[in-house]
């Protein structure tokens, strides 16, 4: 059939560990890529790409984030929402007192931020884990809300406490505020989140990403091998703080325009954990593969009543989405504890067997 290895050989060892050995891997990969960067931008109008595409990418980067955290290093959080908001507050900052710096080199630097308070709370992660490490995680999302609206300085001290995008350009296009045009956006946030995806897959590949799965597995035995707990840990709370402050500054500048404090709160760090968890644990495609899910499913069960002509109301649809997601939670804890990474892997796997029943 079409997905075979059969006549594919590798001669070095770096041909057979790159991350996408088979070949019809690296053709769904190109012709993806090709879609998002062609296609979608000329066929897809302003709608599609603001509030559909836009939104999935960045929910996307920040399910990585907490991914690297959660499905490779095993240490829980609940504080995501939190340290989104870090970056998209340093990124404010950044564009108020370096207003001639390009935005997109402002949005990578508001991670570093991000990545150091995450560092500090994670700090916690070297003495307890499990319950408590989720309960210290919790007290950093509310603490940091409330330094959100306490704090006049974050803000500038706005009347109404919210941080508005101020028009800014590079690269000879306007990329930012009102005059900012939907592909426009949708491109730098593509170009984004492709580049550190990429980035993402070879640290989880490398070195750094061997430990924080040795961490995950057993902590005491990596300890005991070599491992710094330490240096993983920390290290893992940099880098996921790190991915989720640059998709919150990309959430406030590149689709909401402007952003106060309940953009960030608690059901926010919520949304991603339940993406990480329908998408699959330690997978950066079933991070893409949770967000599209959590974000595009209520897009869905709005569009499919109105083609049919049956009126319901905005309530009801948004009862029913919390219905099915959290069903679905539920039966992906008990039967798929690897989420949907896990079923596209097996529908893999059979077609590389198939007709022969798979083992």
């Amino acid at each position: 059939m079409f997905y075979r290895e059969t006549g594919q050989y590798k001669t070095s060892y770096e041909a057979d560990s790159s991350i996408f050995p088979i070949l019809q891997d690296r053709i769904g990969i190109a012709l993806m890529l090709i879609v998002a960067f062609v296609v979608i931008p000329l066929a897809g109008n302003d709608f599609f790409l603001s509030s559909i595409m836009i939104p999935f990418l960045i929910f996307a980067l920040a399910a990585i984030g907490l991914n690297i955290l959660t499905g490779y290093t095993g240490q829980i959080s609940l504080g995501t929402g939190a340290f989104m908001g870090v970056g998209a507050y340093a990124c404010y900052k950044l564009t108020t007192y370096f207003p001639d710096v390009n935005i997109v080199l402002l949005i990578l630097c508001s991670g570093f931020f991000s990545a150091f308070i995450g560092m500090l709370f994670g700090l916690p992660s070297l003495r307890i884990k499990g319950f408590y490490l989720i309960v210290t995680t919790l007290a950093a999302q509310f603490f940091l809300e409330w330094a959100f609206i306490r704090v006049g300085w974050l803000y500038n001290y706005n009347d109404s406490g919210a941080i508005e995008v101020p028009e800014r350009t590079g690269f000879g296009l306007v990329l930012t505020g009102p005059s900012a045009t939907p592909t426009t956006r949708y491109m730098v946030v593509l170009c984004l989140v492709v580049a550190m995806t990429w980035v993402a897959s070879n640290l989880i590949r490398g070195r750094i990403g061997r430990s924080w799965m040795m961490i995950r597995d057993m902590d005491i035995a990596a300890e005991l091998m070599g491992v710094r707990p330490l240096y993983a840990k920390l290290s893992a709370f940099a880098v996921s703080s790190f991915y989720t402050g640059v998709a919150g500054a990309m959430m406030v500048f590149f689709w909401l325009g402007a952003a106060e404090v309940e953009s960030f709160d608690v059901n926010e760090s919520f949304s991603i954990l339940f993406m990480v968890i329908l998408g699959g644990l330690g997978s950066l495609m079933g991070s893409f593969m949770g967000a599209a899910f959590i974000w595009i499913l209520p897009v869905l069960l709005r569009l499919i009543p109105e083609s049919f002509g049956i009126d319901i109301s905005v309530a009801t649809l948004e009862h029913i989405n919390f219905m099915i997601v959290g069903a679905l939670i539920i039966f992906f804890l008990i039967v798929e504890p690897h989420g949907l990474a896990r079923l596209w892997k097996i529908a893999k796997e059979k077609l590389r067997t198939w007709p022969f029943p798979y083992a």
